[in-house]
Parts: structure tokens; C-alpha cells; sequence
């Protein structure tokens, strides 16, 4: 189970990168919690976090339904494309909110991948 444990703290340590581009928009725009309105940059800032805290739910416990009902290196491999996923989304929806799809597309797959790998695991044992 260390690689899914690796790979949690990676998807935290993503998560912590993403936390810090809210605080830089609150910063910059000065905007004090708790307002959660301002320019466009700190609306897609925050809607970035919002979403990736929303797909955290799923994915944190797919991952390690996986890592221990089917396998180590299948859930490190399918967190990893999730992490590049939300990454790959982060960047797009930062651009133009139109270009989010393809990193929504990835980290979906892998949650989805997560799924049916902890169904499969669950089956066999």
C-alpha cells in the first residue's frame, strides 16, 4: 500500500498548489474571506478548488478501495492519471473555461477506472 500512500500525498500536495492559487487571487484582487465574489481570475481560481474538492470525495476512497481490494500499483497508476488530470484541468480552466474538458475527461476516467478496479478487486477475493 505505499504506493497509494505516495500517491495520496501527491494528489494533497496538488491540492495544497491549488489552495495557494486562491489565496494569490484573494491577494492579488484583495478580497478578505469570507467573500467568495470578485474578478473573473479569482471566480475560476475558487470554481478550480470548489471542483477538485467535489472529485476529492470520490477519489480519495476509490483509490484506496483499490490499493487494497485489487492492487498497489493499479490504484498509484490510475491516482497518478487523476492527478495529471486535475492538473491538466487546473491549467485549461485557468486559460478559458472551455478548455477544462480534456483534464475533467482524464481525472474521470481514472475515478471511473478506480471504481471498477475496487468492483473487480471485491469480486476475486
Amino acid at each position: 500500500m505505499k504506493l497509494t500512500a505516495w500517491t495520496t500525498l501527491a494528489s494533497l500536495l496538488m491540492y495544497v498548489w491549488i489552495i495557494g492559487n486562491v489565496i494569490k487571487a484573494r491577494v492579488t484582487h484583495k478580497i478578505d474571506a469570507p467573500a467568495t465574489t470578485g474578478p473573473i481570475e479569482f471566480l475560476t481560481a475558487l470554481r478550480i478548488q470548489n471542483n477538485t474538492v467535489e472529485q476529492f470525495v470520490l477519489f480519495l476512497p476509490l483509490l484506496w478501495l483499490c490499493g487494497f481490494c485489487l492492487s498497489d500499483m493499479v490504484a498509484a497508476i490510475l491516482g497518478v492519471l487523476w492527478i495529471v488530470g486535475r492538473i491538466i484541468y487546473a491549467f485549461g480552466y485557468a486559460q478559458a473555461a472551455h478548455k477544462r474538458h480534456l483534464g475533467f475527461g482524464i481525472a474521470t476516467a481514472a475515478t471511473v477506472g478506480l471504481f471498477i478496479a475496487s468492483v473487480v478487486g471485491l469480486i476475486i477475493h
